[in-house]
């Protein structure tokens, strides 16, 4: 087997990365990601591309994110493993694969043999999450009309809720932030990402029981791919009572009423309660996604 040469893009070679067979629909899943050419990175054996990689970030990010694009080459698992390995970001791979991925030989095959060249490569897989995209062809959620939405400028008062909300979750995401710095950790990571996120910040709600209790909060959002369920959560001594309906519902009216033409969204696959809230309020399934961690001290 010849040598491999592994390279970033630019763009007057960035058409190389669109070279390689595409048996996930990686690219109709990116309909709308912009990825910078230099941030692109291929693996080449006698000039043909046998693995690829797209690191990406916003338009204001200096350095990527995340990898959220990665394919390889049938039998080339070492190769992909190689590119990851010595890419110089090493951050959070996310593996974007079609809904019930395993229930199809072809893409579960591909899945499979993705998944084997990052865990060579030496990340690990922290979770699997469902991707949702709500369209006004779904319908809208009815609203329960149980809860009192209202904006609040203090993100201190955010801050304390989102600790609340984190003491008792499922996210693992959430739960990872715990382990290496605590809630307040977890918390401000939530927050770097909504002020991150270019959507007004006007738009986080609270949401109160009509005594006046905090029953939890919602952020609607737009990324740079578009309008988003940015957070839902219940503070702990409200739960039990199905208010994430509520948010979600409220979430996606206010959205939509706001010109929306879609709404993407996730949650992981073991938060039961979220997707299911998800399935009643009309939002579908359209992809499914396993998040990497990098190599431990990258």
């Amino acid at each position: 087997m010849t040598d491999l040469v592994i390279r970033a893009l630019d763009a007057s070679d960035a058409h190389l990365f669109d070279t390689l067979p595409d048996p996930l629909g990686a690219a109709e899943g990116h309909a709308r990601t912009v990825h910078r050419p230099q941030w692109k990175r291929v693996a080449l054996r006698d000039g043909k591309v046998v693995a690829r990689g797209a690191w990406w970030g916003g338009p204001n990010d200096e350095t990527p994110l995340n990898v959220n694009w990665f394919d390889i080459a049938d039998g080339e698992e070492e190769a992909g493993a190689e590119l990851l390995r010595t890419a110089p970001f090493q951050v959070e791979l996310e593996l974007n694969l079609p809904a019930g991925w395993r229930d199809d030989p072809v893409a579960r095959a591909a899945g499979e043999a993705r998944v084997r060249a990052a865990q060579a490569a030496g990340f690990t897989a922290l979770v699997e999450r469902f991707m949702y995209c709500w369209t006004p062809e779904c319908g809208l959620p009815e609203r329960p009309g149980r809860l009192v939405f209202r904006p609040e400028p203090d993100d201190a008062v955010f801050f304390d809720a989102l600790k609340r909300i984190h003491s008792v979750t499922l996210d693992a995401h959430a739960l990872r932030a715990i382990a290496e710095g605590g809630l307040d950790q977890a918390a401000q990571e939530e927050l770097d990402f909504f002020h991150w996120c270019p959507s007004p910040r006007e738009w986080w709600q609270l949401a109160h029981t009509p005594q006046g209790d905090l029953a939890g909060i919602h952020i609607p959002a737009h990324n740079p791919g578009g309008p988003c369920i940015g957070f839902i959560g219940v503070v702990p001594e409200q739960r039990g009572r199905g208010y994430a309906y509520d948010l979600l519902a409220e979430c996606t009216h206010f959205l939509a009423e706001r010109g929306a033409e879609f709404i993407k969204g996730a949650t992981d696959q073991g938060n039961f309660p979220m997707a299911a809230n998800f399935a009643k309020a009309g939002h579908p399934v359209v992809r499914e996604r396993i998040n990497f961690v990098p190599p431990a001290g990258n």
